[in-house]
């Protein structure tokens, strides 16, 4: 009878747990300051007026989202939902840098509005073409492979910014000097980071791996609190290459 009770105790805390991971992933992380929360249809980003771009964009992806044939659009506009005003083309104009994706526009074919979406200039950042068309491209694309090997994955991405950076265009866009990616895969309950300077690189994805604790470090983001402490303190200060790559 006591192991029956037993059994029936873990199994509730079980099936407790599952149902919170699954309702605590309408997640964002915590707002810094000022910045305005933006929540549009397939994502949502916290804007920084200061830096003319988001100091995180945060999106789900799964093997539907990723999936389609939805052509690039390359409809670049400025973001109506940004009280402030988001940066403009004009701000790259001729600089010489590329309309960097936060959200990349090759993980969300399933649908023109979705395709549509990552076009505001909300959800772009200047980045070196060597970098933009290089190794950040390669790191979204092992992010959709692995959205294809696991499912589901939550992602928050952004720039690493210091205010003595370079700034382009009439609303004096910063050039971020490097740019982050955290991933959380709820199904296995485990994380990985990436840190990745903005510029050229022929070494491996798995060299740019951090913890999610070291992102947190260098932003002073606190990515998952929806998560329970143990948990997020857990998947947050460990990760372990070998379970991803």
């Amino acid at each position: 009878m006591k192991q029956k009770l037993e059994t029936a105790l873990l199994l509730f805390l079980f099936l407790t747990v599952t149902l919170q991971l699954k309702a605590q992933f309408n997640y964002l992380p915590v707002k810094k300051g000022n910045e305005q929360i933006v929540k549009h249809k397939y994502y949502s980003l916290s804007y920084n007026e200061n830096w003319e771009q988001a100091s995180w964009v945060a999106y789900e992806l799964n093997p539907q989202t990723i999936s389609g044939t939805t052509k690039r659009s390359n409809n670049f506009r400025t973001d109506p939902m940004v009280s402030s005003r988001s940066a403009s083309l004009k701000d790259y104009s001729k600089s010489g840098y590329d309309r960097g994706h936060l959200l990349p526009a090759a993980s969300m074919k399933f649908s023109k509005e979705a395709m549509s979406e990552t076009f505001y200039m909300s959800n772009m950042s200047p980045q070196k073409p060597y970098f933009n068309r290089g190794i950040w491209k390669k790191l979204e694309a092992q992010v959709r492979s692995w959205v294809n090997r696991y499912g589901k994955l939550y992602v928050v991405t952004g720039p690493i910014i210091k205010q003595t950076e370079q700034k382009i265009g009439p609303n004096k866009v910063i050039v971020p000097q490097a740019y982050y990616k955290v991933i959380w895969n709820p199904k296995q309950k485990k994380g990985i980071a990436f840190l990745l300077k903005n510029e050229k690189s022929s070494e491996p994805l798995s060299h740019f791996a951090v913890s999610i604790d070291k992102v947190e470090q260098e932003t002073g983001i606190d990515f998952f609190p929806a998560l329970p402490d143990p948990l997020e303190e857990e998947i947050e200060k460990q990760y372990q290459k070998a379970a991803w790559f």
